[in-house]
């Protein structure tokens, strides 16, 4: 029988009148299959189809099918609610496997409904009614999921509503339980905005990993970590030391570099000391003595040592011998022990990246005496702004050349010029931790009566070496609390005050913040400033209720300096607290004081650090436009820098409006935000937005464009980006012009510095590899942003600076020698290449200083290139002096290129595709995707990790090793002036690891 066309619904709805309960049956069961054709004319029916919902006589079959064509209809009409509501009384004639818009539209709508109702009953800790037939709903959702094995989207639902026994199904049921649970961590991160209940779905999870029969200790860890459990991590790592296997052993150092990545200081020392001393057995021996009738000799000594006397009486009873021996067993965990108490507390990460960034330096110093030569000595800023500009280029290398070979000119600086020029060894030392002291021995205050050094030296010297010690102060802090006792002058209270909070960053030791609380309340606007921010420092966190007693005395203070110190101090406080923050920032932000909100900005810029927490981006975008503070909105624009940079690509988005903004303090704050969140990431939107500011109508916006653009371009190298070129030349500009304003100079003297921070081996880094925040950067950058008001804080962008490295390490900590690939094309990745300014003094030997390698390769191609051209080509033969392999030779047969000078041969040569690369290595966080190992190599990483400390299996530990790595800046260095003749002597040996030219410091010294 052909299908009949209908063309109305009419017949049906007049059905719905009739008598007959089967009719009625047909009509619903037809109109519900009708209804997306015919819903206008369906619902002028509507209540009759409501009443035979309604009627209870009805059967309950019909009556669902009744509600479901109800629902349908106000779907159609954009009733929601209503469409939801009698979905709800459909029951299972709701189908929710039925792929139609309208049931797509009407789950998410039940999910959302469930999901608020779930939330509002845990947050108010009340009890909301749900409606059980909208939990049926989304428990049919979430087992559809589950049975259909779309485990993803079931362990989203779970989460969005809360279900965690759901959550746990999903995971436990899917077929890869280690995948599946690495993207619930993801989404816990990304997606729970609530502290408390994204540390219930960790919980969860670290049950759950527990569980399995090969737990993944490194994600159980990161885990423990975020819930700030360190016993059940010390527990995790005593397990895996004691166990017989070497694997174990280096898995649990991997998770101890894995866990210092975070820079959780208080946590990561709380673990160590939770880890148990190896187990010492006493054994007694005793001497056995033959009696006999005559004197006892006793031929023991040790017998005699243990008792303390030799024996009265003339037959004495044998004395045991107490010996204290490790457990054999124990001997193994005792040396294991050593090794991770070393990791955890800090110190061998970072002794190895001082290692690395002293060997593989490529600063340039030409850059730094052009910015020298061009900067007027009657402006003072511009002559601090070089000072700070080579102290962040040479970030924890520890070679201070600039500062020797110019004395005289440093000599010039006065009052707090001369504390930054000081202060300014703590960042180039960054890490010295066993020598720190030393190093700053001439500037420290002397003790007595009269050091008769400058008080602006002295003070210097103390931030210093809470430059140094940052986060790892505990061999330092005595001493700084001494030096803060013995003075009442304000400068050198400054830099104590700076050096303690820098040391014991996060500790919330009681006796310091007594001794910074002290200084304080001398009611000294210069050292007042330095303990606001130091106090804040000490606290980083700990959402104390001290920060209550710090507003009080904002309150009272007439100084702006201690009230703006003290408000940032209170913002640190309250640093990762989210929604715990929230009575405080509201306290702040409706202050009368600009001051005081400004610092509630800052609290609510690291309370919701890294969160992109809708709410807090409201709350920052309200203020950044209605606030009658330039202040204050600027630095609500600026704090959203640090909400959004865990989701960098946003932040370019969400303030391009406010980067066109009238206001020159909102483009200001514009510009530093997305330098805050998309720092070292080389976003070409960021870039996009941030050209026009800097060569913006104000000066210092330009300013803080240019710091914002070198953030963002800090080791992106100008193949993968042109913009990075044009970039260094406008700021060579700006330095050399004689009429650009001060502001714009001191901004692009800056970023010279930060472009080639510590050494062109760091990079600006806020989160760690497991997408953690790293603590001490995002305070770094906190402070560091306030250099608006206060110069010398500026150092504390050194904080924020991470090693682009890979350091592959051994069972003993070292650095084995072995190859591993770049798979991509080597100048995508290559340092800059030197600056070649053709001055007088200079031009003879500028290609020495330029391309070392370069004049051999010359000389040896003019005698002899017919003839050996080819055979090199084919043979790759090595430079002289290099000690890398493919790497070393890829170049040396560009260069024979270079000197024939011919272009067909060029043509010949296209770039490589690949670079080997030589452990230790530089590699930059857009190279991370290209490295892989080599299939024969002989050392395979315990986790698979592009770059940072990765712990390495020998697989051929009967052959003898190789090490690189060996020469560090120790004793050498131990006078500031000595790092650089150490640098002299072992640069050519230990720079040939990477695969680039010698650098030109070495010639540049002769000078």
């Amino acid at each position: 029988m052909a299908a009949v066309m209908v063309s109305s619904a009419g017949g049906l709805l007049a059905m719905l009148n009739e008598p007959q309960p089967s009719l009625k049956h047909h009509a619903l069961s037809h109109l519900n299959n009708l209804v997306d054709r015919f819903w206008p004319e369906i619902s002028t029916s509507v209540p009759i189809i409501e009443s035979l919902y309604e009627d209870e006589e009805f059967d309950m079959h019909q009556r669902q099918l009744a509600a479901l064509l109800v629902s349908k209809v106000f779907y159609y009409l954009g009733e929601l609610n209503d469409s939801l509501s009698y979905a709800l009384g459909a029951g299972p004639q709701f189908d929710v496997s039925e792929d139609t818009d309208y049931v797509h539209t009407l789950l998410a709508k039940a999910i959302d409904e469930y999901a608020s109702l779930r939330s509002k009953a845990v947050e108010s800790n009340d009890m909301v009614d749900i409606d059980p037939r909208l939990e049926a709903i989304v428990e049919r959702m979430l087992e559809k999921c589950i049975t259909d094995g779309k485990y993803q989207q079931a362990m989203g639902i779970a989460i969005e509503c809360r279900r965690l026994d759901k959550l746990e199904e999903a995971i436990v049921k899917s077929d890869n339980v280690q995948g599946t649970l690495a993207y619930c961590i993801n989404v816990s991160h990304s997606f729970v905005n609530r502290r408390e209940y994204r540390h219930e779905v960790l919980t969860l999870l670290v049950k759950v990993y527990q569980q399995l029969p090969s737990p993944d200790y490194l994600s159980i860890c990161q885990c423990l970590m975020f819930l700030d459990e360190p016993q059940g991590v010390a527990s995790i790592l005593e397990k895996l030391l004691r166990s017989e296997s070497k694997d174990d052993a280096l898995l649990a150092l991997q998770i101890a570099f894995d866990l210092v990545e975070n820079e959780h200081q208080a946590f990561l020392l709380s673990v160590r000391d939770r880890l148990p001393a190896p187990k010492t057995r006493i054994v007694e021996t005793v001497q056995t003595v033959e009696i006999t009738d005559a004197p006892n000799e006793n031929p023991s000594g040790d017998v005699q040592m243990a008792d303390g006397a030799p024996a009265p009486t003339p037959a004495p009873a044998p004395a045991p011998t107490v010996v204290h021996e490790t457990d054999p067993v124990d001997a193994t965990y005792a040396e294991r022990l050593t090794k991770i108490k070393g990791i955890l507390s800090g110190e061998t990460s970072i002794q190895l990246t001082l290692q690395f960034l002293y060997s593989h330096n490529k600063s340039d110093l030409l850059i730094l005496k052009t910015i020298k030569q061009s900067v007027e000595m009657r402006n003072s800023v511009c002559h601090s702004a070089t000072i700070y500009a080579n102290a962040i280029m040479h970030a924890g290398t520890t070679v201070d050349t600039f500062l020797r070979e110019n004395l005289d000119w440093l000599s010039r600086a006065t009052n707090w010029a001369k504390f930054s020029a000081t202060a300014g060894l703590g960042v180039i030392h960054r890490g010295h931790l066993q020598q720190g002291r030393s190093l700053m021995a001439p500037y420290l205050p002397q003790g007595g009566a009269g050091g008769g050094g400058s008080p602006y030296s002295e003070g210097g010297a103390l931030y210093a070496l809470g430059l140094i010690h940052a986060n790892h102060g505990e061999g330092i802090k005595q001493f700084l609390r001494d030096s803060l006792r013995s003075t009442n002058v304000e400068v050198i209270q400054h830099g104590a005050c700076l050096g303690l909070g820098l040391s014991a960053l996060g500790t919330a030791d009681e006796e310091i913040y007594d001794d910074v609380k002290s200084v304080l309340y001398t009611d000294s606007a210069v050292a007042g400033e330095a303990a606001g921010i130091s106090m804040g420092l000490l606290l980083v966190g700990t959402a104390t209720e001290k920060a209550s007693e710090m507003l009080a005395y904002a309150h009272e203070t007439q100084h702006e300096k201690i009230i703006r110190g003290l408000a940032l101090g209170i913002a640190l406080t309250v640093y990762g607290r989210e929604e715990g923050a929230d009575t405080l920032i509201e306290q702040m932000t409706r202050d009368q004081d600009p001051i005081i909100r400004y610092g509630g900005m800052y609290a609510l810029a690291l309370a919701y650090s890294g969160t992109a927490n809708n709410k807090a981006i409201r709350q920052l975008l309200h203020f950044a436009v209605s606030d009658v503070s330039d202040d204050v909105r600027r630095t609500a624009v600026l704090a959203l820098g640090f909400v959004l940079y865990s989701d960098p690509e946003q932040t370019p988005r969400i303030v391009s409006l406010l980067s066109e903004s009238y206001n020159p303090h909102v483009r200001y704050g514009a510009a530093f935000a997305v330098g805050i969140s998309c720092a070292g990431t080389g976003l070409s939107e960021a870039i996009s937005l941030l050209e026009p500011l800097t060569s913006d109508v104000v000066d210092f916006v330009r300013q803080g464009a240019l710091i914002a653009m070198a953030m963002v371009m800090v080791q992106i190298s100008e193949a993968s980006d042109s913009r990075v070129g044009k970039f260094r030349r406008q700021l060579e500009k700006i330095i050399l012009d004689k009429h650009e304003d001060t502001m714009s100079k001191m901004g692009a003297i800056l970023a010279s510095g930060i472009l080639d921070a510590g050494g062109r081996n760091v990079t600006i880094r806020l989160l760690s590899k497991t997408k953690h925040d790293k603590v001490t950067a995002v305070i770094g950058l906190a402070v560091f942003s306030q250099f608006w008001y206060w110069y010398p804080l500026i150092y504390f962008i050194s904080l924020a600076f991470s090693p682009t490295a890979f350091i592959g390490l051994n069972y003993d900590l070292k650095v084995p020698k072995f190859e591993f690939m770049s798979h991509a094309k080597p100048s995508l990745f290559e340092y800059p290449k030197p600056t070649t300014v053709p001055t007088a003094n200079t031009a003879a030997k500028l290609p020495t200083a330029v391309l070392s390698t370069s004049v051999k390769a010359k000389a040896r191609a003019k005698k002899d290139a017919e003839q050996k051209a080819n055979a090199e080509k084919a043979s790759g033969a090595e430079k002289p002096g290099s000690e890398s392999g493919s790497g070393k030779e890829k170049e040396g047969d560009s260069m024979q290129v270079d000197s024939t000078a011919t272009v067909e041969k060029k043509a010949a040569e296209p770039e490589a595709a690949f670079e080997i690369l030589v452990n230790p290595a530089r590699v930059v966080p857009a190279q991370e995707k290209y490295i892989k190992l080599l299939e024969d190599s002989r050392y395979v990483p315990v986790k698979l990790a592009p770059s940072g400390f990765v712990l390495l299996k020998d697989l051929r530990e009967h052959e003898p090793e190789v090490l690189s790595l060996t020469d560090a800046p120790t004793s050498t260095a131990s006078p500031a002036a000595g790092a650089a003749a150490a640098t002299q002597g072992t640069t050519a040996s230990a720079m040939a690891v990477d695969d680039e030219p010698q650098p030109p410091q070495a010639f540049e010294y002769a000078t």
